[in-house]
């Protein structure tokens, strides 16, 4: 049963997203703007913010998994955080470094990093550094910066749509134009400052082959870890980038 129908976009609604409380939604839309609508215990909504920050269509919103906090991506390669002040809401935090058309954000469990996915082919990590943060890292104000920390380059060879962030598992999945979903964990030994990923490459059920690839030089290593019984062969042409030059048998045998 559809219990309301919300109207004023100018075009082209593009992404939806629900905040924590459950009493906020995000919209975004192709009219370039972002809106907040505010939902009362009666199901009654009212937009109480239209934010124009974008300069092109806005792709993608997403909430901050614990505060109150939106960011969005957009077609004018930026990616765009909103947090409320003096009862309206306005833009916090402007995050520039791709190279063409951001589709998707995703937050991290702790919301103290984000990932972003572009039509540059690349996924930027970007985390958060508060007033007064060990690293030095300066904030404007009383607003926490947000610093790219991660580049993961060369393994796409098209736009990637869609980016999640399990936050059971912290693993980082990527939905590519090149026909691929490639899963990213980050290494144990991982820096804050410089996380590393690793690509597991997986062609459907059966073994599953991880790329161990630092995501600033590309270094890579080849390690079998069977997964499954009874599953004597995989394939993995859909699911190797071009740049990961790595060496492996066709098929693990039992």
């Amino acid at each position: 049963q559809c219990v309301t129908t919300l109207e004023g976009h100018e075009n082209e609604v593009k992404s939806v997203a629900w905040a924590p409380s459950g009493t906020l939604l995000a919209t975004c839309s192709r009219d370039k703007s972002v809106w907040v609508w505010e939902v009362d215990e009666e199901e009654e909504y009212e937009c109480v913010s239209v934010l124009n920050s974008h300069t092109q269509d806005v792709k993608h919103v997403v909430w901050h998994p614990n505060q109150e906090l939106l960011a969005s991506a957009s077609y004018d390669d930026t990616v765009k955080l909103y947090h409320e002040e003096e009862d309206d809401w306005v833009c916090c935090a402007t995050l520039e470094g791709h190279e063409s058309t951001v589709w998707s954000v995703a937050f991290d469990r702790s919301g103290e990093r984000l990932a972003s996915c572009s039509d540059d082919k690349t996924v930027r990590i970007w985390r958060q550094y508060k007033l007064g943060n060990e690293e030095g890292v300066a904030c404007s104000g009383t607003d926490p910066t947000w610093k790219c920390v991660c580049n993961l380059s060369g393994y796409h060879t098209r736009t990637i749509y869609d980016v999640a962030w399990c936050h059971l598992t912290g693993a980082l999945a990527t939905a590519c134009g090149d026909d691929a979903i490639r899963v990213f964990e980050e290494s144990a030994s991982s820096d804050p400052r410089q996380p590393t990923f690793s690509l597991t490459a997986h062609n459907g059920p059966g073994r599953a082959v991880t790329l161990h690839c630092s995501a600033s030089v590309l270094r890579t290593s080849v390690e079998a870890e069977p997964s499954r019984k009874k599953r004597p062969r995989v394939s993995f042409s859909r699911h190797i980038s071009l740049m990961a030059r790595a060496v492996f048998p066709v098929s693990f045998l039992e």
